[in-house]
């Protein structure tokens, strides 16, 4: 039997991807040709 604790972070991560899909949409609408360089450059110079 899988731990609960482990199927609650499972659907965590779940709910985090889906999130993460639709917050990647709207910036890449916002960002549009720059996206992916925006956010390596934001991922490479954040604290």
């Amino acid at each position: 039997m899988v731990d609960e604790k482990a199927i609650e972070l499972a659907k965590k991560i779940v709910e985090l991807d889906l999130l993460r899909d639709e917050i990647w949409e709207d910036f890449a609408r916002l960002a549009g040709d720059k996206a992916y360089e925006l956010l390596r450059y934001i991922q490479n110079h954040s604290a």
